[in-house]
């Protein structure tokens, strides 16, 4: 895909994020919207993945340790083909396939259920040390939020990673700096992230705009160093690209009314 490609392929997924919630009534906006262009670049132009076949035994895998952000999820993997955007009408339903979090035993594409925070990342090392044992070639992708990285198990998952030299696994540090309590500094602060993720034995890659396709793109595309695991810290906009949930926490957990929604999509190009 190219860049515009790629620019399009994202606009199509933030109205599919603001369809899903307002259909519903419910959801997570602001921090799908923030994670679009990592969770779309990561697809479109790295993973070994095909929407004809997504059990695979040789595909690459993908964890969303921040499983509330399932609309971005979803968003993307219907707009790649996994299956139809007809579906985003029951989102959050009793007996869809789109659960409020990913489900793997439903979803075409979906790797790994999560939801509960803190666990995903330990997924993703326990897939690429099962692929390092048995000799493949798969790579393995986990997005992680920033307030996410306030719990332990993350830590844990990281140091296991570095110890056992997994360099086919990346993980994205969604950090857009809001959770649902507010500010992260205020909530719990990261201190220094950078440096902790570089202690804990990972490379580490900080894109300064991770709404930026070329950023990401770059930072997806950076040499991995042998015998690490890669880890990109992307700073992102929560509710990025529709002008009233930006930078806002107020829309960590809230669906967009009827009125919000045509205002939303709108902004967004119809």
């Amino acid at each position: 895909m190219t860049t515009q490609d790629l620019t399009q392929f994202c606009t199509e997924v933030r109205k599919d994020i603001i369809n899903m919630t307002a259909n519903a009534g419910s959801g997570h906006p602001g921090g799908s919207l923030s994670a679009v262009e990592l969770v779309a670049c990561t697809f479109c132009t790295q993973m070994r993945v095909d929407p004809k076949n997504p059990h695979d035994p040789k595909r690459d895998r993908f964890v969303l340790s921040k499983g509330h952000a399932a609309p971005c999820y979803y968003g993307v993997l219907a707009e790649l083909g996994f299956f139809s955007k007809d579906e985003f009408a029951n989102f959050r339903q009793l007996h869809s396939i789109l659960q409020g979090h990913p489900d793997a035993k439903k979803v075409p594409g979906i790797d790994a259920s999560t939801g509960s925070l803190g666990q995903g990342l330990s997924i993703a090392v326990g897939m690429a040390l099962g692929a390092k044992a048995q000799g493949l070639d798969t790579r393995v992708y986990c997005l992680c939020g920033d307030g996410e990285c306030q719990e332990g198990q993350i830590w844990e998952a990281l140091m296991s990673a570095a110890h056992y030299q997994l360099d086919n696994l990346t993980v994205l540090i969604d950090n857009n700096g809001l959770q649902i309590d507010g500010a992260n500094g205020e909530v719990m602060s990261l201190g220094d992230l950078p440096s902790k993720l570089r202690a804990f034995g990972a490379q580490t890659l900080e894109v300064a705009d991770g709404n930026d396709i070329e950023q990401v793109l770059a930072a997806l595309n950076a040499p991995s160093q042998p015998g690490k695991p890669k880890c990109i810290l992307a700073h992102t906009v929560k509710g990025k690209g529709v002008s009233f949930m930006e930078n806002q926490v107020g829309w960590h957990g809230k669906a967009p009314s009827a009125e919000q929604r045509a205002q939303a999509l709108a902004e967004l190009g119809g």
